[in-house]
């Protein structure tokens, strides 16, 4: 399902697993992240097309390859310029250091597929928007990640919340940095001057975020809660993240492996900077206990 859905004056989005903004003025679009692969490149192409729009940019709100697998394609196709957050443009011109950074190395073979590793595209360094749009900081989710907030008052937000169906089926959502993600929901909630609609990319389209970004945040301190519960007696990474996976109801994957094992990194050194937790050598293995 790829459906063109307008808000209100050029605003508007693409109802897909992976929202995407689509903004138009005088013929001339703007997408705000691309989808997962070429695939999504192609139908998204297709909707343009359709309206007699030519793709003028792209807006990466973060790297992960489901915000930018169509980027290649469409760059292509259309030799539009793609912008992103300055802390993520490497990502997006080197898709191998995504599943680098998940699995602290060079990705074994099971996580170089297009789930985790896009196609790379050309990225510009400096963003330059168009006259009336603004960025929204939103890191924790990414290192870099950013929304962007339209003329016509539409938030397109990425990756800032996840759904109230995600959060209850898999409890432990990716997160780069836990304290970054909650000080992010915290300026969600306080209101964004401008904001008439918000468009998170695994979320509903609404007009108040704050229910969702409550509910976010309590997953979030459970998740921590839960963590540290794990480490009531020194404990080693591994037996760790087989608790949580155990705690939360997973089946472990290699994919959701390294997906929440670099999720519970930064639980870890977010606890231990709060001083909930500490870390020490002993025996050869690194351990984690509760203070």
């Amino acid at each position: 399902m790829y459906e063109y859905v307008r808000l209100a004056g050029g605003s508007g989005y693409v109802d897909c697993p992976v929202r995407m903004g689509l903004y138009e003025e005088n013929g001339q679009a703007i997408l705000i992240d691309t989808g997962g692969d070429k695939s999504a490149g192609r139908k998204l192409r297709q909707i343009l097309d359709g309206h007699g729009w030519k793709l003028q940019a792209i807006y990466n709100t973060h790297y992960h390859a489901d915000h930018i697998g169509g980027n290649a394609y469409l760059q292509k196709q259309t030799g539009c310029k793609i912008y992103a957050p300055p802390m993520e443009t490497a990502f997006v011109r080197n898709p191998i250091l995504e599943p680098a950074l998940l699995i602290g190395g060079n990705p074994f073979r099971e996580l170089r597929s297009k789930f985790l590793m896009a196609e790379p595209s050309e990225v510009q360094e400096q963003m330059e928007l168009l006259p009336g749009w603004q960025v929204i900081p939103e890191p924790g989710h990414s290192p870099g990640m950013v929304g962007y907030l339209s003329p016509d008052g539409a938030a397109y937000i990425g990756d800032a919340v996840s759904s109230e169906e995600t959060l209850d089926k898999y409890h432990v959502c990716y997160t780069w940095d836990p304290k970054a993600f909650l000080e992010t929901l915290d300026r969600l909630e306080a209101g964004i001057d401008g904001v008439q609609w918000w468009v998170p990319a695994h979320a509903p389209v609404c007009e108040d975020i704050r229910p969702l970004a409550a509910k976010n945040r309590a997953k979030v301190l459970e998740i921590a809660d839960r963590v540290a519960g794990l480490c009531e007696e020194p404990q080693i990474f591994e037996d760790i993240l087989t608790g949580l996976f155990q705690l939360c109801g997973l089946t472990m994957s290699v994919q959701q492996y390294a997906l929440i094992g670099s999720t519970l990194r930064g639980y870890l050194s977010w606890l231990q900077e709060r001083g909930d937790l500490e870390v020490f050598v002993e025996d050869e293995q690194l351990l984690w206990r509760r203070v």
